[in-house]
C-alpha cells in the first residue's frame, strides 16, 4: 500500500499538520509494510497556474496539443495520485475555505482528458477511487450545533475530489484552535481521531505493499 500524504500550512509546527501525521500512523498500523510518499505544499508551494498552463486547457485544439512543458507539472503531480491506495491530507482552514497552497494543488490535479471528463450531465472522473483522509484545522468553529462561521471548504473540496473519481473521502475537523492550549492539543486530536474510519482501508483495493518510507517528493 502506498500513501500519499500532503500538508499544506505554511507553518511547520501546525495542528493540521500534526493532526495529519496522526492519520498516517493509524494507517499503518493497519498496514505496517505501507510506503508513505510525501508532498508538502506548505513548505514548497507548487507555482499557480502559469500562462502556458492556461493556455494548454483553454481548449480541445490546445489540449491536443499543449506548449511544450506547459502539462509537466501537472503529470507529475496526477501520478503521484495515481500511485496511491490512500491519500491523507491537511490543511488549516484559511478564510472559510482552504488555503491559496492546496488550491494551486487542485488547479494542477483536475485536468480535462486526463482526471476528468465533461458530459452533458456535468464531470465525470477518470481516476480510480481510493480513500481521502482530510484532516482539517480551523481557529473557528464551522461545524455542529455551536458553528459559528460559514465552511466553504467541506463542501468545495468533496466536489473538487469527487469529479475526478476520488468520493471515498473522509473529514476530520479539528476546530476552535485559536483557543486551544498547545498542551491539550494531542488530547483535541485524539477526540478527532475516534471518528477515524478505517474499514474502507481494509477492504481489498489492489493494495500493494513497499518500504516502510520513500523520499520526499516535496
Amino acid at each position: 500500500m502506498n500513501i500519499l500524504h500532503i500538508d499544506s500550512s505554511p507553518r511547520r509546527q501546525s495542528h493540521s499538520r500534526q493532526l495529519s501525521a496522526a492519520v498516517v500512523e493509524k494507517l499503518l498500523e493497519v498496514a505496517p509494510g505501507a510506503s508513505v510518499s510525501r508532498r508538502d505544499l506548505g513548505t514548497e508551494p507548487l507555482p499557480h497556474a502559469v500562462a502556458d498552463y492556461a493556455v494548454a486547457l483553454s481548449t480541445p485544439t490546445t489540449l491536443s496539443a499543449p506548449p511544450k512543458g506547459s502539462l509537466d507539472v501537472s503529470e507529475a503531480l496526477i501520478q503521484e495520485v495515481e500511485a496511491a491506495d490512500v491519500i491523507v491530507i491537511g490543511t488549516p482552514m484559511h478564510n472559510f475555505a482552504i488555503p491559496s497552497a492546496l488550491k494551486a494543488w487542485i488547479d494542477q490535479i483536475l485536468r480535462v482528458g486526463r482526471t476528468m471528463k465533461s458530459t452533458p450531465a456535468g464531470k465525470v472522473g477518470m481516476l480510480r477511487d481510493r480513500p481521502v483522509f482530510i484532516g482539517v484545522a480551523s481557529g473557528a468553529i464551522f461545524s455542529g450545533e455551536r458553528a459559528n462561521q460559514p465552511d466553504f471548504l467541506t463542501p468545495y473540496l468533496s466536489l473538487a475530489l469527487s469529479c475526478i473519481g476520488l468520493k471515498t473521502q473522509q473529514f476530520l475537523p479539528l476546530q476552535a484552535t485559536a483557543f486551544l492550549d498547545w498542551n491539550e492539543a494531542p488530547l483535541a486530536r485524539k477526540k478527532v481521531l475516534a471518528a477515524l474510519d478505517l474499514s474502507v482501508v481494509r477492504e481489498p483495493r489492489g493494495m500493494r505493499s513497499g518500504p516502510a518510507a520513500l523520499p520526499s517528493t516535496g
